[in-house]
């Protein structure tokens, strides 16, 4: 039985939004898909590399998010997205929630290889699910963000799935690391301190050959990373990017930006709504 087939090894089950909302639908959730298969796979790989599929009942072409969550690489899980899933169903946008294997158990480019697999598969899965496989955009928070930056921007991730970062629709990183990660560093025997920008790091990819950006940092981030962002989108320019947003997010805390996605008037989920309609409007 190929677990990769939708629905096969799938939890289906419907959820309702979690707030009242005029017109609200229902939601399909596909819990726990394997987006990695073979016999190579370690038990640690098979177990970490699965996926959550939120959609909304009857859907059809719609734009799909491949979703990557925070926690610097060495935790977090894909069920911290669960309330904005469920938002963005109701806005018309697939959200596919990425559980990757984590630090110091796996070590860098474990956790960038498992990212561009996800997004492949969702490429290759989209429309079972009311998708439209040229509508994958590739989104995440913090250390979530600092993966879809790197596949979005590093042309060696999708490589072996005969993908190429404008394969993408458009990325959006929220509040991601755009330097070399700190864990990243740490697994190298690096301070934590020191600043590194080298193959690791999507600043050393930034190119005009990449999909299309929304690049998201909160007023009150972490120390740095609104300058990260900032230096980051105008590589991409000066790279003679065409498409390239950044925004600072008022009022919004580094955990924030990410964490409040299920909010009725979240204004970051209002700015990746109006990104991906803009940017991939339907029947392109």
């Amino acid at each position: 039985m190929n677990a990769r087939l939708p629905g096969l090894l799938a939890v289906a089950i419907l959820v309702c939004a979690a707030w009242p909302r005029c017109g609200a639908v229902e939601t399909t959730v596909a819990a726990d898909v394997a987006y990695k298969n073979g016999p190579g796979l370690s038990d640690y790989e098979r177990t970490r590399c699965a996926l959550d599929v939120y959609a909304p009942v009857g859907a059809k072409d719609l734009p799909c998010v491949v979703w990557f969550h925070g926690g610097a690489l060495t935790e977090g899980d894909k069920h911290s997205v669960r309330a904005g899933a469920q938002a963005l169903a109701q806005d018309g946008v697939i959200l596919a929630a990425v559980n990757y294997r984590l630090s110091p158990r796996a070590q860098y480019p474990a956790y960038v290889e498992d990212a561009a697999a996800a997004i492949a598969w969702m490429r290759q899965h989209a429309a079972a699910y009311g998708g439209d496989p040229r509508r994958v955009f590739v989104a995440g928070h913090s250390a979530g963000g600092y993966l879809a930056a790197m596949v979005g921007a590093d042309p060696r991730w999708l490589k072996p799935y005969d993908l190429v970062p404008r394969d993408v629709a458009g990325v959006i990183p929220l509040s991601g690391q755009m330097a070399t990660h700190n864990t990243i560093r740490g697994e190298r025997g690096l301070p934590a301190t020191t600043i590194l920008i080298d193959e690791a790091a999507p600043l050393g990819h930034a190119s005009k050959d990449t999909p299309p950006w929304l690049v998201l940092y909160a007023e009150h981030d972490m120390t740095l990373r609104g300058d990260e962002n900032r230096y980051f989108a105008a590589a991409l320019l000066a790279a003679g990017h065409p498409q390239v947003e950044i925004h600072e997010m008022a009022g919004y805390d580094h955990g924030g930006i990410g964490g409040r996605l299920g909010e009725p008037d979240d204004a970051v989920r209002a700015k990746m709504v109006g990104f991906i309609a803009r940017t991939a409007p339907a029947g392109r």
